[in-house]
């Protein structure tokens, strides 16, 4: 199949066809999403905490992101690979946000790249889609100003804040984003955005909806810890497996089963014996 682009997205939201997306940072991850048939991937910023061992998404670094999206854009041929930019590579000028998003671009191999929130943000959207790199946008929970929304807690559920939302997503199309992540807010308020935006919309809890759907890899594969969000489906339970296979492993390495006699490799008994002999 040849590669997704973003009028194929496009179309996709016209002719009802849901997207696809998932998180992957690496190439084995990718391979994987793409023979799937997965239409998109985000390197996410959420590498920080799922690989980097992080308590949020802010210290991962922008060498950290071009090296994460080179290993995935080297494992995935068909979906469309959109970078997260990371925290602090776009909020402080327009003339930095442009070198960051080339940046991922051209180092590493994206397709295009993600910004968070609104504001001054729509003045970085129009400057990297000016530059040349295509741009998503994300409202609603925006993990990057967490604390300032007063946690991970769900957005838009006064009249008041959803009608803000749809506003933001509307002056994000018209800056020029090709899509949308709308992220943890109610399911009306992510159906009032998808009809208002000519432009798709990716759902991470915010209802059936949206044009399509994105889950962190970790989270779909079972290989989270601890909590994970109301909106998260599980589908394998990978960590356990793993889990399972290592214990298995150390306890053949401490009862000496393994190695056993099949993973060994012989000697020619002519040269053993002159080893021997020395």
């Amino acid at each position: 199949m040849s590669k997704m682009s973003l009028s194929e997205l496009a179309r996709m939201k016209q002719e009802k066809r849901r997207i696809a997306m998932v998180t992957a940072y690496d190439a084995p991850s990718a391979r994987l999403a793409d023979d799937a048939g997965v239409d998109c991937i985000l390197v996410g910023d959420s590498a920080a905490m799922t690989v980097l061992g992080h308590e949020s998404t802010l210290p991962i670094t922008m060498d950290e992101m071009v090296m994460l999206t080179g290993a995935v854009t080297r494992g995935a041929r068909r979906p469309l690979i959109i970078a997260d930019m990371p925290f602090g590579s776009y909020q402080v000028t327009s003339r930095r946000a442009v070198q960051s998003a080339v940046r991922l671009v051209k180092e590493g191999g994206a397709d295009a790249v993600k910004l968070e929130g609104a504001g001054l943000t729509l003045k970085r959207v129009s400057a990297i889609v000016g530059a040349g790199v295509p741009v998503v946008g994300h409202v609603g929970l925006t993990p990057q100003s967490a604390t300032l929304l007063g946690g991970y807690k769900t957005q838009g559920q006064t009249a008041t804040k959803a009608r803000r939302l749809i506003d933001e997503a509307r002056a994000l199309q018209d800056a020029g984003c090709f899509a949308v992540v709308l992220e943890a807010m109610p399911e009306p308020v992510g159906a009032r955005i998808t009809e208002a935006l000519s432009i798709p919309t990716i759902g991470i809890g915010a209802g059936a909806s949206c044009d399509g759907q994105v889950l962190v890899w970790h989270d779909l594969l079972g290989l989270t810890t601890g909590h994970v969000p109301l909106f998260v489906q599980r589908y394998a339970a990978i960590g356990e497996a793993i889990r399972t296979a290592l214990g298995e492993y150390v306890r053949d390495v401490r009862s000496g089963a393994f190695p056993s006699a099949r993973h060994r490799y012989a000697m020619p008994a002519a040269e053993l014996d002159v080893l021997n002999a020395g």
